[in-house]
Order: C-alpha cells, then sequence, then structure tokens
C-alpha cells in the first residue's frame, strides 16, 4: 500500500513510520523542508519519499497525494504559538488533508485523535480536535480514528521529563489537585494499531480509544519514575490557582521572548484534572495488542 503521513518528524510519527516500513508499505512524508537533516534521514532509512508542504496550506498539498492508497494523519501540537493554534493545527489542517485525499481519489483515513474528546468538551484542545473528528467522519473516505491517552516511550517529552527532573530536583511538582486520571499507553501499541488498521476491513468506520491497562493519577504516576529510578522525590500539590497564573506567564514569556510554545498552558490544566477513562477492548480485540503495565513499559528504556 502507498501511504502518505504527515507528523512524521514528531514521537509518534518516527515510530509509525518503522512499522509501516517493516509491514513493507511504500512512504511519503509531508515535510515543511523537505531538504532538513531528519526528514533526509527518514528517507534514506525507510526508502520513503519527501513532500514538501504544510497542512495549514491547502496550495502545498496539491499533486502530492497523487497515487496514494491510504493517509495516516498524526499532525498536532499541544501548545500555541503564532499561527501554530489548536483550531488551526487540528481543525483546519485536517479538513485540508481531507479535501487533499478526496482531490486525488484517495479513500482510506487514519486520523490521530485524542482520548476525552467529546461534543461538549471543556478545553480548546479537545474542542479543535472533536471538530476534526467531525470532518473526518462526514468525509465520505473510508476513516478511522485513533483516541489515544497520553503516550510514553524512548524519545518522549513526558516520563523523561520527569524522569530528568528527578536527577536534579527533591520536589516534584503536581499542578492542580492531582485527582485527574490517564491510562499511559506504549507509543510501540499505538503504531502497530495505526498502521494494522490499513489493512483491517473492520477498522473502517471505528473510533479506537487507545489506553494502557491501568488507570493512574499524576502522583501515581511520578512515584512510578521515581521508583524505575531508584529515587524518592517529595511531590508537592501546585493549587490551580497558582498553576494558572503560572500558565499565563508562560503563555506570554515564551512566544514573546524565547519564540517558543510554552511548556505549560491553561489548556493542559483544564485536561489534567480531567477522570478520563478510556475503553481499550475494542482496539485489543482487533489489533491484539499486549499491553504493559506502566512500570513494565518504562523500565524497558529509562
Amino acid at each position: 500500500m502507498n501511504v502518505f503521513i504527515t507528523g512524521a518528524t514528531g514521537f509518534v510519527g518516527r515510530e509509525v513510520l518503522r512499522h509501516l516500513d517493516q509491514a513493507g508499505h511504500s512512504i511519503r512524508i509531508l515535510a515543511r523542508d523537505s531538504n532538513s537533516t531528519v526528514v533526509q534521514e527518514m528517507v534514506s532509512t525507510h526508502q520513503a519519499e519527501a513532500h514538501c508542504g504544510n497542512v495549514l496550506d491547502a496550495g502545498s498539498l496539491r499533486g502530492g497525494l497523487d497515487g496514494v492508497d491510504a493517509v495516516v494523519h498524526l499532525v498536532g501540537i499541544i501548545s500555541e504559538i503564532g499561527q501554530n493554534t489548536f483550531e488551526n493545527i487540528h481543525t483546519r489542517g485536517t479538513k485540508n488533508m481531507v479535501e487533499a485525499a478526496r482531490a486525488s481519489g484517495v479513500k482510506r483515513f487514519v486520523q490521530m485523535s485524542a482520548l476525552g474528546v467529546r461534543s461538549d468538551a471543556v478545553s480548546r484542545y479537545h474542542k479543535s480536535k472533536w471538530a476534526a473528528e467531525e470532518i473526518v467522519r462526514r468525509s465520505g473516505l473510508d476513516f478511522t480514528i485513533f483516541r489515544p491517552s497520553i503516550i510514553y516511550g524512548a524519545g518522549d517529552q513526558f516520563v523523561n521529563l520527569f524522569a530528568r527532573m528527578s536527577r536534579w530536583s527533591p520536589i516534584l511538582p503536581v499542578m492542580g489537585t492531582g485527582e485527574g486520571t490517564l491510562q499511559p499507553v506504549r507509543v510501540e501499541d499505538v503504531a502497530q494499531c495505526f498502521v494494522n488498521s490499513l489493512m483491517d476491513s473492520r477498522a473502517v468506520g471505528q473510533t479506537y480509544d487507545l489506553c494502557g491497562p491501568e488507570i493512574l493519577t499524576m502522583p501515581e504516576i511520578l512515584k512510578t519514575i521515581c521508583a524505575v529510578k531508584g529515587r524518592r522525590r517529595i511531590q508537592l500539590c501546585i493549587p490551580l490557582f497558582a498553576a494558572r497564573s503560572l500558565a499565563v506567564l508562560l503563555e506570554t514569556v515564551f512566544p514573546l521572548l524565547l519564540r517558543k510554545a510554552p511548556p505549560l498552558n491553561r489548556d493542559q490544566l483544564v485536561m489534567i484534572e480531567e477522570k478520563t477513562i478510556g475503553d481499550r477492548r475494542l482496539a485489543g480485540e482487533h489489533f491484539k495488542i499486549a499491553p504493559l503495565r506502566f512500570r513494565d513499559g518504562i523500565e524497558k528504556y529509562l
């Protein structure tokens, strides 16, 4: 199968790319800079093609999907800067990809969404992802939508962040009440589901939750990370009002002075307080995933 993939240079994208190659698919990568060292390395390693374009520029996608059988659309952000807003990247970007797929006669479309996405979502992140799902559902394409919980693995910016922090800090912060829930899922399992769904007719028209086997709070996750690293650290809960004030400050300072997206934003604070629980049974049945406990999973790379 000829597969067009967006977001290939990201954490999840690199793993999906590896699974696509192992499965014998032909690959075409969407890249804003097709001559970058990272993209050229991917092209060489996976015998892939690179198409220069941007999901926000519909014209740049023209012709890029010609001869393609399926699209794997992974592009997403967790923090905003400039024109890279949730509404632009998640909603408008998906609309452009769907229209490009239809224009090129592509029938199969696999969409990355997120656990917790729903019509009455509170966070703008989830609202923009829901709007993207609706575009895909109404597209007339043979779609599959995946909603993963927080994804971990070698090279992630979640577990590794706190593992690094625990090296030098005796205190690890917990934003808010610490009562929100997550179901961390391995990046290998997420990639396997995406790639296996391409050839599985049962996946057409389905929306899958991708979750690990455990429902964990943030304090439990931090405790597990420290246990694997053989460290004991104090956890300090930061009250929501203080966390929001910090988020507002970072949302202002990082884009203005550092030209970077902030490491914490108010949307993340909304989501981290939610008790989101997914149902992993359908994905497990269709794709035969053997999920690991969170501790067992992170021990493989920490």
